[in-house]
């Protein structure tokens, strides 16, 4: 029996991509709020006996935490043999530390909110720094998909010579994969961060890269604090004004305006969270990791 997918409301239109890739259905479901706050979800589909995918895009995950619980198991309660989530964007993956007494280590509690409601879970680039894997975290099969050669296939089709710069050392795995797809070089600054909206990054010298064109790229950009700091520093080397493209574009209040009022010729994305930088298109790389899911499920099921 087929998998039949469904969608939070602000990812229907990913949901349609992918079964449409993987030539599946997109199932009928309702899913609103009631004035007080409180999530009503009903599903419009005969899910017994098969398996159901949620597709959602975890952008300000709070909102969504409820909703996703509550179709997970309404889905359950109508018989589906398993419930897979796809998130673009996974959240809740920076905590993943105690750093100052009594803190929580949110990115654990939340793998375990997902183990919890899904047999399974594919992701982009998720933001990987004191873990090596998601299997570290996740007690359910994850499955990773890599945006690293699709950003380098769009970074070729410039016909531009490039330098890639990390604005971190947590971006060097992303930089790495991608200068070394392009055959360019790259080059990491290291940061001290001391809030949230105040960072500093060492002096590095660019004076070596004098006539390329400055790529900023990092998995990220929330405040855009981090990507600007990034800016000044290409611009008073006097470098051109540098194209910054981020995997997940969260953009929190103002940081798209804040990245072109600061130098950036143009900020761009992927679209595994949905902004008007959308550029990079990673959908064939998401639903090659939704096949492979489906495909290991179904295996460990007939075992």
């Amino acid at each position: 029996m087929e998998p039949i997918f469904f969608a939070l409301p602000d990812s229907q239109a990913f949901a349609e991509r992918f079964a449409q890739m993987l030539d599946v259905r997109v199932g009928k479901a309702r899913v609103r709020r009631f004035p007080d706050g409180e999530s009503w979800v009903r599903i419009l589909e005969d899910c017994k006996g098969r398996e159901a995918v949620i597709v959602a895009n975890l952008s300000r995950p709070d909102l969504k935490m409820s909703q996703l619980m509550f179709m997970a198991e309404t889905l359950r309660d109508l018989g589906a043999s398993r419930v897979g989530l796809v998130a673009p964007y996974l959240a809740y993956m920076r905590q993943d530390e105690r750093f100052e007494p009594g803190e929580g280590v949110t990115s654990h509690y939340f793998a375990e909110f997902v183990a919890r409601y899904f047999d399974w879970l594919v992701t982009l680039d998720p933001h990987l720094h004191r873990h090596g894997t998601l299997t570290e975290l996740y007690r359910i099969p994850t499955f990773a998909a890599h945006s690293a050669p699709f950003v380098a296939r769009w970074l070729d089709d410039l016909h531009i010579d490039p330098v890639l710069i990390g604005p971190d050392a947590e971006s060097e795995q992303w930089v790495g994969a991608v200068a070394s797809m392009v055959g360019c070089p790259h080059v990491i600054f290291e940061k001290t961060r001391h809030g949230d909206r105040d960072v500093e990054l060492e002096e590095t010298d660019l004076s070596a890269f004098d006539g390329k064109y400055p790529v900023i790229l990092d998995d990220i950009i929330s405040t855009g604090t981090t990507m600007a700091e990034t800016i000044e520093r290409v611009t008073r080397f006097g470098l051109p004004r540098p194209l910054c493209v981020g995997i997940h574009g969260v953009f929190a209040d103002d940081a798209h305006a804040k990245l072109i009022e600061g130098g950036a010729e143009r900020v761009l994305t992927c679209n595994s969270i949905p902004h008007p930088t959308n550029a990079i298109d990673i959908t064939p790389a998401l639903a090659e990791q939704i096949g492979a899911a489906l495909r290991h499920m179904s295996a460990d099921a007939a075992e």
